[in-house]
């Protein structure tokens, strides 16, 4: 079924053995600066960045473009997914550095934060309903930037089109949160298939370019 939304990238970056952060969570810089610039030079070809709650929680991240990397870049629109809307007032996020929006669920309680804030679903945010209300907003082009949970999501979903994954020369193990969360295939029908485009060197690790089934 043909559905008008954004197009989707997802972007991440693992461990040689798939994982995206340190046992029991903390943060683990992965990306090299070479990673880094193209990072920051995706962030300013898109509409909008979408990262989850706990994403916001653990790591407080701006979601801007450094002029590091990419001088003069207008900052592309925040968009945080809370289905119980959790996130702190002071979080980075909600600075005027860019405009943000929240999708969270019809009972999320009532709150006054520097945000447009869209309601969608009830218990946990429904993707398809937000992806929408983005369009609709003039969104064209999304980039998914995590947790494990959320690109889990889009990808069971069926709602990414494209994924690059920098895969960094380095070993985490043991049961460090992997790209993709969620409750993973258990039959073989179930396994998410991709088609990779590109597999090039960069920095001290392997960028791969993947195409997606995403409902376009």
């Amino acid at each position: 079924m043909y559905m008008i939304r954004p197009k989707v990238i997802i972007n991440a970056a693992m461990s040689a053995d798939g994982k995206i952060a340190l046992v029991g969570g903390k943060r683990i810089r992965i990306s090299d600066d070479a990673d880094f610039k193209r990072v920051h030079e995706l962030r300013a070809s898109v509409d909008a960045i979408l990262v989850g709650i706990n994403t916001v929680l653990m790591d407080n991240p701006k979601l801007t473009v450094k002029e590091k990397y990419v001088p003069d870049a207008k900052n592309p629109v925040r968009v945080v997914l809370d289905s119980h809307l959790r996130i702190p007032a002071e979080a980075r996020v909600l600075n005027d550095a860019a405009p943000t929006i929240i999708g969270t669920t019809v009972e999320a309680p009532e709150r006054s934060l520097n945000a447009e804030i869209i309601r969608c679903g009830h218990g946990r945010v429904e993707l398809k309903c937000l992806l929408r209300e983005l369009y609709a907003r003039g969104i064209r082009k999304l980039m998914v930037e995590g947790g494990s949970e959320v690109i889990y999501s889009f990808l069971s979903e069926h709602l990414a089109d494209e994924m690059y994954i920098f895969v960094g020369s380095m070993i985490i193990g043991g049961s460090a949160p992997t790209l993709a969360g969620g409750t993973g295939a258990r039959e073989e029908e179930e396994v998410l298939r991709m088609k990779l485009l590109s597999c090039e060197p960069l920095g001290y690790g392997v960028l791969l370019h993947y195409a997606l089934g995403g409902l376009r």
